[in-house]
């Protein structure tokens, strides 16, 4: 997927810097053509000289050195590359972008490209949890800018925890994902990507959080906003399908001119999914439905009596489960919203209920969480993974999901 494909790769100035010999030596390998922006505090963890005898192009860091008189060189990177990746990024790079500064030659190209970014942070723990940082990337996502996630482990600081920047090995598999799913979609409609791919088919989609009443002023429920079914509601709607759109609670603003059912309890969900359940074609089942709800509603409101109460609670339908039972022709996908072990509760989730698909991501993720505008998300089939997406809006993860879902539904692999 690399063959030809022009790669600026930006190393800023963080311990990990090291770790880009390796980067440009497997995207070298991989076919695609790479052209290296370093900033002068990456200079003192690893040399030009290296880089160049990689990439066998030359290396910038200095705006001013202007090798070939016919073209500015920041601008002329900036129209040539395919991707602008940013590895490592460091808090300070991540900053300059969010704020539009342009003060070196890697920033400065990053405010002049119009071609994809993406970013690998890597910093101390405090420093990538810091609410400026997380202010800046989520900034930046909404931009359309992605993010590979770093890992965690023993940082150079001495520190144990997330802030070491994702190995070359793993970015390596993003970039030619993120390329393989690019022309996917181009091929579909191109530059009206994947208009249409729905069109004639049936797409119910749930969104938000349910509510469990204990009484008429309490209840129970989660922190979904409804942002993810939403987004997808209207990607479906823009890609040809009729769009029914079951919500429960949600902090968002409805999309326009999507039918829409609202519902409060997981039975009312469970009721009205049914309804609609035998002559759908694809269901998207994004709302976070509460697993139990109080055995009874009180009538009215309940008064404090005692320092302890006991509320009992009782199992609800599982939606998801019984449309994987009952599904003849359609295609179903789920969602899984884990802090922990995601690949493996994802798949046993994506088993358990017999889903085509499920969408899993770790709302402990800055930016990935309840309420956010982005998420980043692994999809999985039966056989396992299937497409990573680092930290994009919620919009794109949604349009990226429906052009898979729409090119198994063809191929007739529900």
């Amino acid at each position: 997927m690399l063959n030809g494909k022009v790669i600026v790769l930006g190393v800023t100035g963080g311990i990990a810097a090291y770790k880009a010999a390796a980067l440009c030596s497997k995207l070298t390998q991989r076919g695609a053509d790479v052209h290296v922006i370093m900033t002068s505090s990456a200079k003192q963890f690893i040399t030009e000289l290296t880089l160049q005898s990689l990439t066998k192009n030359p290396v910038y860091s200095d705006t001013f050195d202007e090798r070939d008189p016919s073209v500015v060189s920041h601008i002329h990177l900036a129209d040539l590359a395919d991707l602008v990746l940013v590895a490592p990024a460091t808090a300070n790079i991540i900053g300059k972008m969010a704020n539009g500064l342009a003060d070196d030659m890697l920033s400065t190209t990053l405010l002049a490209t119009t071609a994809p970014v993406m970013v690998c942070p890597a910093m101390n723990v405090h420093m990538y949890t810091h609410p400026a940082v997380i202010a800046n990337m989520e900034t930046l996502a909404s931009r359309g800018v992605s993010f590979i996630e770093p890992g965690e482990g023993l940082l150079a600081c001495g520190y144990v925890g997330k802030g070491r920047m994702e190995e070359p090995e793993k970015i390596v598999e993003v970039v030619e994902t993120f390329f393989e799913q690019r022309e996917t979609e181009d091929a579909h409609s191109g530059s009206d990507k994947a208009a249409g791919i729905l069109t004639g088919k049936k797409v119910v989609v749930t969104a938000g959080g349910t509510i469990e009443r204990i009484d008429p002023v309490r209840y129970i429920t989660n922190d979904s906003s409804g942002k993810m079914g939403f987004a997808i509601a209207k990607a479906a709607k823009e890609m040809g399908a009729d769009v029914h759109l079951i919500a429960a609670h949600t902090d968002a603003a409805s999309p326009e001119g999507i039918k829409i059912e609202h519902v409060e309890s997981a039975q009312d969900m469970y009721e009205a999914v049914m309804r609609e359940f035998e002559d759908s074609d694809l269901i998207v089942k994004a709302a976070a439905v509460a697993d139990y709800r109080p055995a009874k509603a009180a009538p009215l409101k309940l008064k404090k009596q005692g320092e302890t109460m006991t509320l009992e609670l009782v199992k609800t339908t599982d939606i998801l489960e019984t449309l994987g039972q009952n599904k003849k022709s359609q295609f179903l996908i789920g969602f899984a919203a884990e802090t922990n072990s995601v690949e493996q509760y994802a798949t046993d989730k994506l088993r358990r209920k017999n889903c085509d698909l499920i969408v899993a991501n770790d709302v402990t993720q800055s930016g990935a969480g309840f309420g956010t505008d982005t998420n980043s998300v692994h999809i999985y089939d039966s056989e396992g993974l299937v497409l990573h997406l680092p930290l994009l809006s919620k919009e794109d993860i949604a349009r990226r999901l429906l052009v898979l879902a729409a090119e198994r539904m063809a191929k007739g692999e529900a």
